[in-house]
């Protein structure tokens, strides 16, 4: 029972208008027991005022003045004493022989002749408790008007006049705040089980999203829930792509590989020249496919977080030199200009080795996709707290729509760059860009179609704590 979030908010608001209720009825309970005191306090302030007008009283005898105080008493029906200034009971109208009262506190500032008589409490001898206001009447005296306080009878009051009425609003008031509360509970709930429903749904196999409604919490977790969603159906194309692509990439060398073994192996190929030939094929499909394993064994381990990158002092300026002399006799070659403008770097904490794999990555990309007579400037400096590596070529360029994929796993442009002259299976600029993450730095490229394209690198600087080995994880 009350297991649902909707059963557990509607209990909550329930208890929560009980509580108010009760707290309502006890406050109320509390204001009407008051009545008859304050009402009573009300009757004898007036009557002390009116008495204390009669200026005749002040000019009677003792005898006189007690005979007037024993018949104001009877008319009024209250209780009249006469104190003096320390409160002590000089007469009583309801004592025979002697006062059952001792004393009677004098509140201070009583002498003044106030429109509100002060007022209080005090108990005879049998310890009942009085109520009394108290009005000057002598210069030594004064006179106070008590009345046994009023015992409250709620019960009689409320059923009099207040308890219908009462009952009426409560239960109006309670069954609106059932109906209200049901309202909120589904309007929270209701938004959460469309959310727990498409969680299912994605479970099946499918992606659908959700709008946001209901409070701003549950809509924020509808809006991450839907991105969540896009997430994870990209994840599970790219992985389908995948192994779309690398059994794409496998099947073409295989196919090589075997069609030649066959050949081979059935003699139709028995001449020196012609066996040559074969052996040359099957060994630069061989070659292809360890370099394709070998790119998807460096992607996994990025991916699982298993790598670990050294951390150690690199020389930017000296491993960028070496990076383009590596490519310079194949630039001399294909007649294209390759230069370097580098300003002298700080030193980075990094792994060199991987650090150079992605400037050779980018170098020999540039190469196969510059054609003759076109230039590659390799330039690095330092800018805004980071050393900013570019690799700019004078190519074809990339076109804007494919630009945002060019880091895709197995993603390549050889259609749109038509000066390519290398067939690589799309992998390595996505090493790259693992790489230089790792390293807490990012890439982007920056192309328009038929200007080149620019392949820029930033890497934070060393830090003093760049100490410890750092591995990327996911």
């Amino acid at each position: 029972m009350f297991k649902s979030l909707q059963s557990r908010l509607w209990l909550t608001y329930a208890l929560i208008i009980l509580v108010l209720l009760s707290s309502i009825a006890i406050l109320g309970f509390l204001a009407l027991r008051n009545i008859p005191i304050r009402n009573t306090n009300t009757q004898l302030q007036t009557l002390a005022v009116t008495l204390g007008r009669q200026r005749r009283l002040e000019q009677l005898s003792q005898e006189r003045l007690r005979l007037a105080l024993q018949e104001l008493g009877q008319l009024f029906d209250v209780r009249i004493l006469m104190v003096d200034l320390e409160g002590r009971v000089l007469f009583d109208t309801r004592a025979e022989v002697a006062p059952e009262v001792t004393a009677i506190r004098i509140p201070p500032g009583a002498r003044i002749r106030e429109a509100r008589p002060p007022t209080g409490t005090f108990r005879d001898a049998e310890n009942r408790l009085w109520l009394y206001a108290i009005r000057p009447l002598h210069a030594d005296s004064y006179l106070v008007l008590a009345t046994p306080r009023p015992t409250p009878n709620v019960v009689e009051l409320l059923s009099d006049r207040l308890l219908p009425p009462l009952v009426l609003t409560a239960s109006v008031a309670a069954l609106l705040a059932v109906f209200l509360s049901i309202l909120m509970s589904r309007w929270v709930s209701a938004p959460l089980k469309r959310i727990a429903a498409a969680a299912r749904n994605i479970a099946h196999g499918e992606y659908r999203t959700i709008s946001p409604e209901g409070p701003a919490e549950v809509q924020q977790l509808a809006l991450a829930f839907n991105e969540m969603t896009a997430r994870v159906q990209a994840s599970q194309q790219s992985q389908r792509d995948f192994v779309a692509n690398v059994s794409h990439e496998l099947k073409t060398p295989l196919t090589s590989i075997q069609g030649f073994a066959q050949a081979l192996l059935d003699g139709t190929v028995n001449d020196p020249q012609g066996v040559q030939r074969a052996a040359q094929v099957i060994h630069n499909e061989a070659g292809r496919m360890h370099r394709l394993v070998l790119d998807l064994l460096d992607l996994a381990r990025l991916d699982s977080g298993v790598i670990s990158f050294q951390r150690l002092p690199v020389d930017l300026n000296t491993l960028l030199q070496q990076v383009v002399d590596k490519f310079a006799p194949q630039a001399q070659q294909t007649q294209i200009r390759l230069q370097t403008d580098v300003q002298p770097l700080p030193t980075l904490i990094g792994d060199g080795d991987r650090l150079a794999q992605v400037f050779t990555n980018l170098v020999d990309n540039a190469l196969q996709h510059t054609p003759a007579g076109g230039q590659i400037t390799v330039r690095a400096r330092q800018r805004n707290g980071m050393v900013e590596i570019s690799v700019r070529d004078t190519g074809p360029g990339i076109p804007y729509e494919e630009q945002k994929r060019i880091f895709e796993r197995f993603y390549r442009l050889d259609k749109a760059r038509t000066g390519g002259r290398g067939h690589g299976v799309g992998l390595g600029l996505a090493i790259a860009h693992e790489i230089v993450q790792a390293h807490g730095g990012y890439i982007a490229l920056h192309s328009q179609p038929g200007q080149g394209s620019n392949f820029v690198v930033k890497l934070p600087f060393a830090k003093p704590d760049d100490s410890t080995a750092v591995r990327r994880r996911r």
